[in-house]
């Protein structure tokens, strides 16, 4: 793999390089940053969520799936990855596994059973 001018430089300015990529729907290149951000700082959730949607965008499902459960591992009561891992399931047909998510998504963020959400 070649090395690019993206790749170099602190972690904040490869960091703002991976949201402008991720901005521009560039989500390979933006999940190539990110990637060398999180092995960098595993414990990190911003990262790593940021990676999970570049993951997303670029139907690379399991990888997405793979990085929201890291970050669920790390900090269970995450609403953002709870909703993102069952979007995830969603689009891989794994329904019944992902209304589990979606359903402590939506208890995590305070909309579970509120008026107009569908509960």
């Amino acid at each position: 793999m070649n090395d690019t001018y993206y790749e170099f430089g602190t972690a904040a300015d490869r960091w703002d390089r991976a949201q402008l990529f991720f901005e521009a729907k560039e989500y390979l290149t933006a999940a190539r940053i990110l990637g060398g951000l999180v092995e960098e700082a595993p414990e990190q959730v911003a990262p790593r969520l940021l990676l999970a949607r570049s993951y997303y965008h670029s139907a690379r499902l399991a990888r997405a799936e793979e990085e929201l459960r890291a970050v669920l591992e790390r900090d269970p009561v995450e609403s953002y990855a709870r909703l993102m891992l069952g979007r995830t399931l969603e689009r891989q047909g794994r329904q019944a596994e992902a209304a589990t998510h979606l359903r402590l998504a939506a208890a995590l963020s305070g909309a579970f059973g509120q008026p107009g959400n569908g509960a």
